[in-house]
C-alpha cells in the first residue's frame, strides 16, 4: 500500500485539487477554511463557485488533512446568494434542460454539506441571503457576529421558498410554523431572533467572531474526529427512520467505535489521571 494511500485515504490515481479558482481554501493543523473571495458584491455566488463548492466539499473528506471545515466570507457579508447578473440573468435565457441541471448543482452543494463526514462550520459575518442562508443551514454549526442577518428571499424573486432543501431542513431546525414564515414571507432575521428560534449556534460581537470560530474549529480538530464524524452521520441518517431503525443504526455504530485507538486512549487516559490524546482514529 503507498504512503499516499495509508494517509489519504483510499482514492484513485488522479491528484488532489492544488488550487481552486473561485474560492480560497486553506488548509492548516487540521482545519480546513473555504472562504468566499467576492466582497465586492457581498460574495454572490456564480455557476463556478457552486460548481467549486460541490467538488471540494466532495474531495475534502478524502484528502487526510482535514479534520473540520469552515466557511467564512471576506469583507462584510458571508454570502448575499446568487448574483442577479451572473446567474439570475443568464438563466432567463436556458431551456428546462439546463435549468434542472442548475438546480439539481445548487442542491448538490447542500447534499455535499451534510453528507460530508467532517463536522462543517458558518462563521457569518453580516448577510446571509437566498443560497446564502441555505448554505449556512445546511452546516453543522451557525456562528453569528451580531451584525449578522439572515433572509430566505426566494419568494421575494417570484420562486419558491423551497429551495436547496430549505423546507426539508429549516422545519427541523426551528418547527414548522416558523419555518413557513421565514420561507414564505422572506423577512430579514437579525442575529437576536436567529439564536432565540434555534437558528443560531451561538451570537458573539463582530470583532469575536474569528476568535470564536477558530476556538471551535481548534477544539474539533483537535478532539475524537471519529466520534465526531459518525456523530453527525448519524444526526442526518436518522432524521427519517423510524425508533428500531435509529437504535439499531446507533448500536451497530456504537459498537464499532468501541474498536478504535480513541476509545481505547480515553481508558487509558482514566486510567492514568490524565487527559486523553486524541488522534481520531
Amino acid at each position: 500500500m503507498s504512503a499516499e494511500r495509508t494517509t489519504g485515504g483510499f482514492r484513485a490515481s488522479a491528484g488532489f485539487t492544488d488550487r481552486w479558482e473561485h474560492v480560497d481554501v486553506d488548509i492548516s493543523g487540521g482545519v480546513a477554511t473555504v472562504t468566499f473571495t467576492r466582497p465586492d458584491k457581498l460574495n454572490a455566488l456564480t455557476f463556478d463557485v457552486y460548481a467549486d463548492l460541490r467538488d471540494l466539499l466532495t474531495e475534502l473528506p478524502h484528502r487526510g488533512d482535514a479534520k473540520v471545515v469552515v466557511i467564512a466570507g471576506q469583507g462584510k457579508g458571508f454570502c448575499s446568494g446568487g448574483d442577479v447578473e451572473e446567474i439570475i440573468g443568464v438563466l432567463q435565457e436556458l431551456p428546462a434542460k439546463q435549468l434542472l441541471e442548475f438546480t439539481r448543482m445548487t442542491g448538490a452543494v447542500v447534499r455535499a454539506l451534510r453528507e460530508c463526514p467532517l463536522p462543517v462550520i458558518a462563521s457569518i459575518n453580516g448577510v446571509a441571503a437566498g443560497a446564502g442562508s441555505v448554505i449556512a443551514l445546511a452546516c453543522d454549526f451557525r456562528l453569528l457576529a451580531t451584525s449578522a442577518k439572515f433572509a430566505f428571499l426566494f419568494t421575494k424573486v417570484g420562486l419558491a421558498g423551497a429551495d436547496m432543501g430549505s423546507a426539508y431542513l429549516l422545519p427541523r431546525l426551528v418547527g414548522l410554523g416558523r419555518a413557513t414564515e421565514l420561507l414564505m414571507l422572506g423577512d430579514t432575521v437579525r442575529a437576536e431572533q436567529a439564536d432565540r428560534i434555534g437558528l443560531a449556534t451561538r451570537v458573539v460581537d463582530d470583532a469575536e467572531l474569528p476568535a470564536t470560530t477558530t476556538a471551535l474549529a481548534r477544539r474539533l480538530a483537535d478532539g475524537p474526529a471519529f466520534a465526531y464524524s459518525a456523530t453527525k452521520v448519524l444526526l442526518s441518517r436518522e432524521l427519517d427512520m423510524d425508533l428500531p431503525g435509529a437504535l439499531e443504526l446507533e448500536a451497530t455504530t456504537q459498537a464499532l467505535l468501541m474498536t478504535s485507538d480513541d476509545h481505547r486512549e480515553f481508558y487509558r487516559a482514566w486510567q492514568q489521571g490524565r487527559n486523553p490524546q486524541w488522534t481520531g482514529a
